[in-house]
């Protein structure tokens, strides 16, 4: 096991209150006392953040976290459903568990879910998508002004703002981190 001075941000840590994502990590050496190392730690089940110290030399539990390709199926009222690209084992995933990737995720679409002990404990979607556009609003001549933009409905239900020649049938490159029109593929 490494010590508490060993681990990084990004890691995923086992914890008595259960899985825990580094999101910062500190060593502080005070001018007085004993070195100490502090973490901001994001729970993985919750979502919730806690902040906790640690001794430099204390062991801490690291979670092997194994990523798997999947093929996205479908959603319906019980959560996302998911194929292993390998094996085609089907595997749900409830609502909260997929979090923001909902937002881009439509029929076929290949992601990597992260797994702790054969169950999945989030979505990893790639940086770019690409998604058909299902609404949008024609654009009013005279209103070319550069960088104007008008909201546009994708094929997954989520309303993202993009430029005003963007049309019905339209396919966007979305970047799922900051849920910004990037370009137009066709």
């Amino acid at each position: 096991m490494p010590s508490a001075n060993e681990v990084k941000a990004g890691q995923t840590l086992e914890l008595p209150g259960g899985l825990y994502q580094i999101v910062d990590h500190s060593h502080t050496k005070p001018g007085k006392g004993k070195a100490f190392v502090k973490m901001k730690l994001k729970s993985i089940d919750g979502g919730g953040m806690i902040e906790q110290t640690f001794r430099p030399d204390e062991s801490v539990k690291q979670a092997i976290i194994d990523r798997r390709e999947h093929q996205f199926l479908y959603r319906d009222e019980f959560g996302f459903h998911f194929m292993d690209s390998e094996t085609f084992a089907q595997l749900e995933i409830p609502s909260d568990r997929v979090g923001a990737a909902s937002d881009y995720l439509s029929e076929g679409a290949e992601v990597l879910l992260p797994m702790y002990d054969g169950r999945p404990i989030s979505v990893d979607m790639a940086s770019l998508v690409e998604l058909r556009v299902t609404h949008a609003e024609p654009g009013v001549k005279g209103d070319r002004v550069s960088a104007a933009t008008k909201p546009v409905t994708l094929a997954t239900g989520w309303v993202i703002q993009a430029p005003l020649f963007v049309d019905v049938g339209d396919v966007l490159r979305v970047d799922t981190r900051t849920a910004e029109y990037q370009t137009r593929v066709t």
